[in-house]
């Protein structure tokens, strides 16, 4: 565990305190830059995929995504905003701890980072480096490698963001976590580019029921996995 974020890993967070740890770490850790040569992510994506005999490639990858982002994006997007933490997130900085059937345990990072001094001055400086630096680079390789939709990654990866953000106000109502919501509902970048994580979510109305929905925008294309239903959050009309 990295000190400085001990104050997150609290009750329901707790699971989180071996996530983030450092080079000294004694689990075996793989330079990411590594696991996204073709060779290696193949080897990876067929450990993980044998729990799940003869299923589509483009399923495993984004099961095995979602897998990557839940370990990634909650701390450290919770360290930014709750702590005004700034953490190492760049792809060649970080190697990433797996387990036998390869799927993501953390992240060892070359340093525990710093408090963000003076703090950003919006969403985009504050989350810059985790999309610019980690998120598109990451999802760019996969998408080639696996002939996944990027949008379904970019999805995934809004889909645990955004699940977060309720996640915090719940436990932390007193929490700014504006830049958070800033960055989610801004339709494109300060260079004008389209916002790859622009609104993943949205809630709906249900027949029958007194509560909205939380929907995806983008299916995940879990169901082409062997033995994987549909999720609860599914937008696909066949859910």
């Amino acid at each position: 565990m990295i000190p400085a974020l001990a104050p997150l890993f609290i009750a329901d967070f707790s699971h989180y305190r071996d996530v983030l740890v450092l080079e000294d770490d004694p689990r075996p850790g793989m330079p990411l830059r590594t696991l996204l040569t073709p060779e290696v992510f193949t080897s990876v994506l067929h450990r993980f995929g044998q729990q799940y005999p003869d299923s589509d490639r483009r399923g495993l990858a984004s099961v095995w995504s979602k897998y990557y982002f839940i370990k990634l994006i909650p701390p450290m997007v919770a360290a930014s905003l709750i702590l005004e933490h700034r953490l190492p997130l760049r792809l060649e900085q970080l190697q990433v701890m797996l387990d036998e059937q390869g799927m993501p345990l953390g992240f060892k990072l070359p340093d525990p980072g710093q408090r963000w001094a003076p703090a950003p001055s919006d969403a985009f400086q504050r989350f810059d480096e985790l999309i610019e630096g980690h998120l598109r680079p990451f999802i760019d390789t996969v998408a080639a490698l696996t002939r996944l939709s990027p949008n379904v990654l970019w999805s995934n990866a809004g889909n645990y963001f955004e699940w977060l953000l309720g996640a915090l106000i719940g436990a932390m109502p007193q929490a700014d976590l504006s830049h958070g919501h800033g960055l989610l509902n801004a339709p494109i970048l300060q260079d004008g580019r389209r916002n790859r994580l622009y609104q993943p979510v949205r809630y709906v109305r249900v027949a029958g029921h007194a509560e909205l929905k939380r929907q995806r925008r983008v299916c995940c294309v879990r169901y082409r996995v062997n033995g994987l239903a549909y999720c609860e959050n599914c937008p696909s009309p066949s859910a």
